[in-house]
């Protein structure tokens, strides 16, 4: 069945543009949209236009003196010396040309996805353009400038005074989110990622559990490198509804980052497309179950553009719309014609990754088991239900 969800866009969010060389591309969005019209899975009626967010709004998360120094080095010819301090300037975070605008307006449409939803109009909205956890209260970190996701749950918490389940299945560690309310009993973030061993932020370790009355609301799951589908899911479908019913949220925000894909450039698991459809399928589920359905969900990693990001994020807003792609569903012919001359790599003809095109994760038993292990660590003081 249908279900009513907003898919909040604008063609400006492509102006979130450090460089062309630059992993983060916000392409895949335009990508996605087209994937989704020609499979006749979104129509004109479901966009809406997202908002800028109100400098007020932004100093919810993050401090006066650092979004001035994000507004004058979006304007500025050269980057001010001042800004490396906030971490812009740099490799990962670049200042570029209207750097605060383009921020905002991705903020903004996490925003608008939580009042949307709060106010009954959808029972779910998803963001694209958002899910840039790593952003921090004074720094820019990993590709992230203003943190959208923490924003938005602060505007949750003082609008609407809702209790906040944030679940983060980027294989990044969600790490501005669980520092910004590390201490909130009224928000519990749950982080299932790659272990930070080898990989940025290099936190998410189980002992991150809170803090004073946040102990034991913030939940890690860190997964051993090379994990595969079937480990994956069972430390999602172990750990995710235990900590969401005894935690009881109003709403569920969700970061939807999709670079545990075995393609990912970026990381170490070893995920299909498979995990793409039954992310979302569960939270939506839940939030049915605990929250009248109330559900916001937005983007985040994912550097693979051609092979994954468009596949999985089209997976994303089909659960959340109610809306079924099939197992054997192939990728229509004009889409593939549109991007395959500019793709780098040979684009997927089906929606889903056949059975056995990838080879056998060596250590397979042994990473299942350690990641058996961290489940069980994982739960032990956090609600349960």
């Amino acid at each position: 069945m249908k279900r009513k969800t907003a898919f909040i866009h604008s063609n400006d969010y492509l102006n979130y543009n450090f460089n062309d060389d630059h992993p983060f591309n916000q392409k895949r969005i335009a990508m996605t949209i087209d994937l989704l019209r020609m499979m006749n899975l979104l129509e004109d009626s479901d966009l809406v236009a997202p908002r800028m967010a109100e400098d007020e709004e932004l100093a919810l998360i993050h401090d006066r003196q650092y979004i001035e120094v994000v507004k004058e080095a979006g304007h500025a010819e050269q980057t001010p010396a001042l800004a490396a301090s906030f971490g812009i300037g740099t490799e990962d975070c670049p200042a570029f040309v209207n750097m605060h605008e383009a921020t905002a307006l991705a903020v903004g449409g996490t925003l608008r996805a939580a009042e949307l939803v709060m106010a009954g109009e959808y029972q779910h909205a998803v963001n694209l353009a958002g899910g840039l956890h790593h952003g921090f209260r004074g720094r820019a970190s990993g590709f992230c400038i203003y943190n959208d996701c923490s924003v938005a749950i602060a505007y949750l918490r003082q609008k609407y005074d809702a209790r906040v389940l944030y679940i983060d299945t980027d294989a990044h560690h969600g790490d501005g989110v669980q520092w910004a309310f590390y201490d909130d009993p009224n928000v519990l973030t749950l982080s299932f990622h790659e272990t930070g061993k080898y990989l940025f932020p290099g936190t998410g370790n189980i002992t991150e559990r809170g803090d004073g009355q946040g102990y034991g609301f913030s939940v890690n799951v860190p997964l051993d490198a090379f994990t595969e589908d079937d480990s994956w899911l069972e430390a999602y479908y172990a750990v995710l509804p235990t900590v969401a019913r005894g935690f009881k949220p109003d709403i569920i925000v969700t970061q939807n980052g999709c670079d545990a894909h075995t393609f990912d450039p970026l990381t170490h698991l070893s995920t299909t497309m498979r995990i793409y459809q039954e992310v979302p399928r569960l939270a939506r589920d839940l939030a049915d179950e605990l929250c009248d359905g109330r559900l916001i969900a937005t983007g985040g990693g994912g550097y693979d553009i051609w092979r994954v990001v468009p596949r999985a994020w089209s997976l994303l807003w089909a659960e959340l719309s109610g809306q079924d792609v099939p197992q054997d569903t192939r990728i229509p012919q004009t889409w593939i014609d549109k991007y395959q001359a500019e793709s780098p790599v040979q684009l997927a003809p089906t929606m889903f990754d056949p059975e056995g095109i990838f080879p056998d994760i060596p250590r397979r038993p042994e990473i299942t088991t350690k990641n058996k292990n961290t489940v069980e660590k994982a739960l032990l003081y956090c609600p349960k239900g």
